[in-house]
């Protein structure tokens, strides 16, 4: 029977958990956001209910795993001490109970790795494709499909704010927003810059060709994080909005792009309604990216450039994508590799996340 000495093992990681999670405090913000909801005027304010329900989801993300878990455990303590070790069945089941309760702790051991300021938010993901042109779009449009499969098999919903399709094919540049608790702590493993190897479709001498594209992830911050900007730091253009092969999608200029001048960021959004959400979109990606660039300074204050942050250079893949001679994807950061090329590209990327997260944890 592995059982008690299985449970003697998980019984301490728990308590670490709690601690970690800061389960009774989100208990009691959760408690408090539920007894707002219930008021009459809660749903007077969109915004600040959307918010609230937006941050309430987030925060039963991150307790209820854990508290499924203790009370599995609770439950399998509770049976080991009655139960008899001549009940092979009873035993066997037990046993088998707790094979999967250290799966789960596992996962909310891994979970720990995501303890940033940001990484429980959503995500704001931007690719851009390189030097090339229709190889390296191609390539982008490729990474779009990826990057929204994965999405999908985590059961975020995926919003696109903006696109700009290639001259002849695929995709210049996309920003997507993937919505779902932790979809930024998993996506910033992400950022930094892509390179394929592939025999290209697009050359009747069917050579080999390389092509580059960027990946940025910000953490969709809504209205939790506050970044002040101030309005006549910004230059506002509208113009408009444009679908594949330069058709125009509407006749008035409903698209908005936004340069922050003092950083020379720009943030820009087409696909909304109108002019007006268009902007707010854009003004969110902005904070967004601000926000991010100040966390930067930050870290880099206290690394002093770590290797893993000049990696995310453009000029300086951090994954490689080989599809001929042979098939490998590789992370250069990592060295965390599969030669199953073609279930990265549909989406199964967890693999290579779990990795840079230990490796960022300094755990691989």
């Amino acid at each position: 029977m592995i059982l008690k000495p299985g449970l003697m093992r998980l019984k301490p990681r728990f308590a670490i958990f709690e601690g970690i999670f800061d389960i009774d405090a989100k208990k009691k913000r959760i408690d408090d956001l539920s007894s707002d909801m219930s008021r009459q005027d809660f749903w007077n304010d969109e915004q600040q209910s959307t918010a609230v329900v937006k941050q309430l989801k987030s925060l039963k993300a991150s307790v209820e795993p854990w508290e499924l878990a203790a009370k599995k455990f609770a439950e399998l303590k509770e049976l080991a001490d009655i139960s008899a070790d001549s009940d092979t069945g009873l035993v066997a089941e037990l046993d088998t109970n707790l094979l999967a309760l250290q799966k789960e702790t596992e996962q909310l051991e891994f979970k720990t790795l995501l303890s940033g300021e940001a990484d429980p938010s959503s995500a704001i993901l931007s690719i851009n494709s390189g030097a090339g042109g229709t190889e390296s779009c191609d390539w982008a449009s490729m990474l779009l499909r990826m990057y929204m499969r994965w999405a999908e098999d985590k059961g975020y919903s995926v919003k696109t704010l903006d696109i700009l399709p290639g001259e002849e094919a695929g995709t210049k540049n996309a920003t997507l927003l993937i919505e779902g608790a932790y979809a930024f702590g998993y996506l910033k493993a992400e950022r930094g810059v892509h390179r394929l190897v592939r025999i290209s479709p697009f050359d009747a001498n069917k050579r080999r060709h390389t092509s580059f594209a960027s990946v940025d992830v910000i953490p969709d911050l809504g209205e939790e994080i506050a970044v002040t900007i101030d309005e006549k730091d910004l230059a506002i253009e509208t113009f408009r909005a444009s679908g594949a092969g330069g058709q125009h999608m509407q006749k008035s200029d409903t698209a908005v792009r936004i340069v922050h001048k003092p950083t020379g960021i720009v943030a820009q959004c087409q696909n909304e309604r109108s002019q007006h959400q268009n902007k707010q979109t854009a003004l969110k990606i902005l904070k967004a990216r601000l926000y991010e660039l100040e966390q930067e300074k930050k870290e880099q204050e206290l690394q002093k450039h770590s290797a893993e942050k000049k990696k995310i250079e453009w000029g300086s893949q951090i994954r490689s994508y080989v599809l001929h001679p042979y098939n490998l994807v590789k992370d250069h950061r990592t060295d965390h590799e599969t030669g199953n090329s073609a279930a990265v590209l549909d989406g199964k990327l967890d693999e290579f996340i779990e990795a840079f997260l230990k490796f960022r944890a300094g755990k691989l």
